[in-house]
């Protein structure tokens, strides 16, 4: 099975919005903190999902929006091609999340929350590179990380 997702990262002040996914029944992702997103709707290139995506979750409206990379990820059976998005220019009012508490992170703090493996790859590259990046995660039946490849590399 194949999913496309799109994730982005508002960011003001050096801080991430991250959001604790604390209300949704069966979730793979309860109580990680992760970006804003979600799966693509028929039709939508991922710039028109994120941009879906983060007015449903958080109310604001993106301006200018960053593609920064894609990961792919490999899980059981599934494979999901997520969009990696960054953002300093929206605007709006917050909003309380359905999934979440959406939550203002020092982006130097980020690698003390419960986050995937993986995420911290990507936070580490999104602070040291500024071109695109294609990196693959692959998880276990336990969710732990098991491969990373970044840019047809294996990493550690």
């Amino acid at each position: 099975m194949f999913v496309n997702t799109t994730l982005c990262y508002l960011m003001k002040d050096d801080k991430y919005l991250m959001l604790h996914r604390t209300k949704k029944e069966h979730d793979i992702n309860k109580d990680k903190w992760i970006g804003v997103g979600g799966k693509a709707e028929p039709g939508e290139s991922p710039e028109d999902c994120v941009r879906r995506e983060v007015w449903e979750e958080t109310g604001y409206r993106l301006g200018q929006c960053d593609f920064r990379g894609i990961i792919t990820f490999v899980y059981r059976d599934i494979t999901e091609y997520m969009y990696l998005f960054t953002s300093a220019d929206f605007s709006g009012e917050e909003r309380e999340c359905a999934e979440g508490d959406l939550i203002w992170v020092p982006q130097k703090e980020v690698y003390d929350l419960p986050i995937w493996e993986g995420d911290k790859i990507f936070f580490r590259l999104l602070e040291e590179r500024s071109t695109f990046f294609s990196l693959k995660l692959v998880y276990d039946e336990s969710g732990r990380l098991t491969l990373a490849v970044l840019d047809g590399e294996e990493i550690e």
